[in-house]
């Protein structure tokens, strides 16, 4: 009955695909969705077939048709293979704007490269891309490929729209697998959009989205993953690395990929486990000892980016990455774990997505899920994660990549899931103070000293900057300060306490607008809120401030004495569900006052009807930080 299926699947697609090859014109394209595209897919199909626990087949075929430059990533011609995978075909024809042929792309003319640029430990992690330069547009990508794999455990999701400004005409996916492996799906956001479920039994899947019109990006937007339309599937018997694996819950998965997968791949020398002992010393509490621990890490490995699911699950043996001095994130987490387990420290390898964007492990859907691992150390009830990639990163410092998702903390009992920290908004802060003079010609000195902690620690990556990269930073972020010369700037990188300072000496010619006998000038010399917000009419999302933060601005500022106060901006105060902002202007004498301000931003998801009122009060924030100060020269 499966292979029945299969067959009249393939039978109606190549009849398909005959009549289709007549419409590869793009005249053929309604002009819905042409709309606000760069690219239209006209028939995405994906043919999924589950022969057993170890063995799974896809099959894809992708129209595409590229509008404009723009739209070229779409195109989205390429696999990834290695060991336990095998790409059994693939090709590509291109059609010009008539739908005429142009050119038929075989294996042999697509780019195999590895996946880890020089990596020869990954050498076995490979991608096949198509690497085709047009030179007319639109023209239309047909492209077809076969790939043969033994792990059932990462089951390819569907997205019928995976990018804005791209248009979908039909996308299909067809899921074969047998009745005793568990198969379970689990649909998201389909509401609101064209999809039809074609068979859904205990042994065949299908789904058929159409017409769908390309989606413009709204300012502050959840991504897109997270907004539209995505089929998740996975089995409770599955194959993962070569190892057959069961679980229904995270829980029992937890306990399996301990068992089966982690289980030997933290092995060290004797001399290294004498190093580690040697380097603890007579210190007994464990995080103070994983503190020497990472440190040791960071010093003496370095990273080499493979996501988990295209370089493989299992990690690299931790005597191979002590050895060789690098590896991806698995390698690296578990590297580390084997560090503190000589030192009787006990940790856990995390699988998570990381990224900027704060992505969850669906806790209630159990599948294998993530695109990154990082190291968890039990600390009371609560947990310390350590980003083991990096090589600069303050011990247990999160913010923007890992911090404020669900994880599965993956122990030899079983697998929990936990939230990772969360930096709350004051906790993001930037407290400045500094001097600023300006003189009778206008021309400005001044010295500002700026701490960041929490999610905007991040300003540390400065420090690294190569000192062309650096300069050209800060005249950026003092954008407002015309011919601005930086005389010197000094750091203060203070990881124990994940605090960065940044103290600099400024200077500039004609900050001071001068008319006649007056001079006007803006205040906020040294933090003005230059971004706005965009005024979207017939807002169709929710929005999402994902991370909050705190400023606040002490600045004493001294006049030319030559010149009187004629017009001094007044206090201004704001508070609304967004967050508050307040600015000061404190007289203290004919030539010198103090400029204060706060500002608070609370990070939360709100309705579409609230984003005007939030671009008002941002923009009420910039029309604030531009307040000017008017003098008259005696």
């Amino acid at each position: 009955m499966k292979f029945k299926f299969v067959y009249l699947v393939f039978l109606f697609f190549t009849t398909f695909l005959t009549a289709q090859k007549s419409s590869y014109s793009t005249v053929s394209i309604p002009d819905s969705l042409k709309q606000n595209a760069n690219a239209v897919v006209r028939l995405e199909q994906t043919d999924i077939v589950i022969s057993s626990q170890r063995s799974m087949n896809v099959k894809k075929t992708r129209v595409v048709t590229v509008l404009n430059e723009k739209g070229l990533g779409s195109v989205d011609a390429y696999e990834n293979y290695n060991k336990r995978s095998s790409i059994q075909s693939i090709q590509a024809t291109v059609f010009d704007n008539f739908g005429n042929e142009i050119k038929k792309i075989k294996r042999k003319d697509f780019r195999d490269q590895s996946v880890a640029g020089g990596g020869t430990i990954f050498s076995d992690s490979r991608v096949v891309f198509l690497d085709y330069t047009p030179i007319l547009y639109p023209f239309t990508v047909v492209y077809e490929s076969e790939v043969e794999t033994s792990t059932t455990a990462f089951i390819p999701s569907w997205f019928p729209l995976n990018d804005y400004f791209l248009s979908i005409e039909k996308s299909i996916v067809n899921v074969t697998y047998p009745a005793n492996l568990g198969f379970k799906k689990m649909e998201l956001n389909f509401m609101g959009f064209n999809i039809k479920k074609g068979l859904d039994s205990s042994t065949q899947l299908s789904y058929t989205a159409t017409n769908i019109p390309a989606q413009k990006p709204e300012d502050l937007s959840p991504t897109v993953r997270e907004m539209y339309p995505k089929l998740m599937m996975g089995l409770e018997f599955f194959n993962l690395e070569g190892v057959d694996g069961n679980a229904k819950t995270w829980n029992e998965y937890g306990k399996w990929f301990s068992d089966k997968i982690l289980t030997g791949t933290a092995e060290l020398s004797p001399e290294t486990k004498a190093k580690m002992t040697a380097l603890v010393g007579d210190e007994t509490d464990p995080i103070e000892k994983a503190k020497l621990i990472y440190k040791y890490m960071q010093e003496k490995s370095r990273y080499v980016g493979i996501q988990v699911g295209i370089g493989g699950f299992k990690p690299m043996l931790a005597n191979d990455v002590d050895r060789l001095g690098y590896g991806d994130c698995k390698a690296l987490t578990n590297y580390t774990r084997a560090l503190l387990f000589a030192v009787n420290v006990p940790s856990y390898y995390t699988e998570l997505y990381g990224g900027k964007d704060k992505t969850n492990i669906k806790s209630d859907f159990f599948s294998v899920q993530g695109n990154h691992a990082i190291l968890a150390i039990p600390n009371g009830e609560e947990y310390v994660f350590l980003e083991c990639t990096d090589q600069f990163n303050p011990f247990g410092y999160q913010a923007n990549f890992t911090d404020d998702r669900d994880v599965v903390v993956i122990k030899p009992k079983g697998g929990e899931i936990v939230r990772t920290k969360k930096y709350e908004n004051k906790a993001n802060s930037q407290i400045s103070s500094g001097e600023y003079t300006i003189n009778q010609d206008g021309d400005f000195s001044g010295k500002i000293s700026i701490v960041s902690t929490g999610s905007q620690y991040e300003k540390s990556n400065t420090e690294r900057m190569q000192p062309d990269e650096k300069e050209a930073h800060f005249k950026k972020y003092w954008s407002n300060i015309k011919n601005l010369k930086i005389n010197s700037t000094k750091f203060i990188n203070d990881k124990e306490n994940v605090a960065f300072t940044i103290e600099s000496d400024l200077s500039a010619l004609n900050y001071g607008n001068l008319t006649s006998n007056k001079m006007m000038f803006a205040v906020n010399a040294f933090n003005h809120n230059l971004w706005g917000v965009t005024r979207i009419r017939n807002r169709k999302n929710p929005f999402e401030i994902d991370r909050g933060f705190f400023d606040s601005d002490a600045i004493e500022i001294s006049l030319p004495s030559a010149f009187t106060i004629e017009f001094l901006p007044t206090t201004i105060e704001s508070i609304n569900k967004f967050g508050e902002y307040k600015a000061e202007f404190v007289k203290k004498d004919a030539t010198h006052f103090t400029y204060k301000r706060s500002f608070l931003l609370k990070k939360g998801m709100y309705t579409k009807e609230e984003y005007e009122e939030y671009r008002l009060f941002i923009d009420q924030i910039s029309r604030n930080d531009n307040a000017k100060i008017i003098l008259t020269k005696n």
